[in-house]
């Protein structure tokens, strides 16, 4: 499958923006676009699935092996082109030297052999701006940069000056978005707002799409993707029943595709619910799943949701109910906004937490689970703000941070009833 991998120097250069420009852009030429996004993220994925009108994969060189990103590679396989959203930097990841495995989005580009589109927030340089493309042509010879686009460009001074440093380098230049095209999009703590949550969605991809089709060179992007490792067989993690619940509304949309494509591969049934609409899990399941979202921004309708957590207490009793992040605090006993005000939450765990003082938790995560739905060592990540207040419950898992160093948070079990800051991405390759 032809590819590029679209990544920047750092965070914050305009990779998404200019990745769902360019999936609306080639839509609009009538190519099928097969998005994925590099390392773990469940907001973007969102954004290029309502730019693609299809499921966008993660793929992680530290949380997958080889043959679970070649598997997850046959997404592409009845697309035209494949395009990889990075995330931070291209070579940034955990602290290892040398070979593959430390999640940074140049692994990604290494593996399939798909060339870098190098995203270059021009604020602030001129020429300079071809001497950092040119440090990241050479850092990896396994990787290769197809050229860049420049973003927010100030004038047409601006862009003559940079495109003179670079024809002097041979890099080519695929584009260059002026500062005046305004296609940003608005964010949170966690990163951009979700997709769901953007009121004017289609309006943005439309005028991204637009900007792309304006200011980049779509037919040298195009002719610039080159093929990579095909599919290969693997079994993914198996399902945790034959009949899953899944929470998905506002405050529970962070679910990776891939583990959902796997049970529902392996024959699973899911069943939606919304905790928003105070609507219960399925009866019929087997399994409950609350994954991970906002649900302090939503603590005080979740509170007033006497039908869903009455529901959910009732489902508990026979069955497992496990929740990851957002989802293990809203089966916990409490949650504190970040006002102080502590709204009741399901109470299957004694979990107290509270996003009045915040604190980041953020990195790759091992764990080994010691009860709850899964054994054998799990690859995930924990991102969040909140608080532990208390966590008087048995211990989920023995977790691990990407360095082996014991992590504090986790998770928790009562009775069938388990929860996890631990986003989980699959087995330990």
């Amino acid at each position: 499958m032809r590819g590029l991998v679209v990544s920047a120097s750092a965070s914050g250069a305009g990779k998404t923006t200019v990745t769902l420009g360019l999936i609306a852009a080639l839509r609009a030429r009538g190519l099928v676009v097969q998005p994925f996004k590099s390392g773990p993220d469940y907001i973007d994925p969102a954004f290029h699935r309502a730019a693609a009108g299809r499921d966008s994969f993660n793929l992680d060189s530290w949380a997958m092996g080889r043959d679970q990103i070649a598997h997850l590679l046959g997404a592409a396989e009845d697309a035209d082109i494949a395009l990889a959203e990075g995330s931070m930097g291209l070579f940034d990841g955990v602290a290892t030297v040398g070979g593959l495995g430390n999640g940074a989005s140049a692994d990604i580009a290494a593996l399939t052999g798909w060339p870098v589109l190098l995203v270059i927030d021009a604020r602030g340089q001129a020429q300079s701006a071809a001497a950092v493309a040119l440090g990241f042509r050479e850092m990896r010879p396994d990787v290769a940069l197809a050229g860049v686009v420049l973003n927010r460009v100030a004038s047409p001074r601006h862009e003559a000056l940079m495109r003179l440093a670079f024809d002097a380098l041979a890099i080519p230049v695929l584009g260059v978005l002026p500062r005046e095209a305004g296609i940003e999009l608005p964010e949170r703590h966690l990163g951009l707002v979700q997709a769901q949550e953007h009121g004017a969605l289609e309006a943005f991809l439309a005028a991204a799409g637009t900007a792309a089709a304006r200011h980049l060179d779509l037919d040298a992007i195009i002719a610039a993707a080159r093929g990579g490792i095909g599919p290969q067989p693997f079994r993914p993690l198996p399902p945790p029943a034959g009949r899953i619940a899944l929470a998905q509304d506002a405050a529970f949309s962070f679910v990776y595709p891939h583990l959902i494509a796997g049970w529902r591969a392996a024959g699973a049934t899911i069943l939606p619910f919304s905790p928003l609409a105070d609507e219960a899990p399925d009866d019929s399941a087997g399994a409950c799943w609350l994954p991970g979202g906002y649900p302090e921004l939503h603590a005080g309708r979740l509170a007033s949701a006497h039908g869903f957590r009455a529901g959910l207490r009732r489902f508990a009793e026979t069955r497992p109910v496990h929740g990851e992040c957002g989802g293990y605090m809203a089966m916990g006993a409490g949650l504190v906004d970040a006002q102080g005000l502590r709204h009741e939450m399901a109470g299957l765990l004694g979990l107290e937490t509270s996003y009045e003082k915040r604190r980041m938790h953020l990195g790759y995560r091992r764990a080994l689970p010691e009860a709850g739905l899964f054994r054998g060592a799990l690859t995930g990540h924990e991102f969040h703000y909140a608080t532990i207040l208390s966590q008087p419950d048995a211990a989920l898992a023995h977790v691990t941070d990407a360095n082996g160093d014991a992590v504090a948070e986790t998770g928790s079990c009562r009775g069938h009833a388990s929860g996890t800051f631990f986003h989980l991405i699959g087995e330990a390759p």
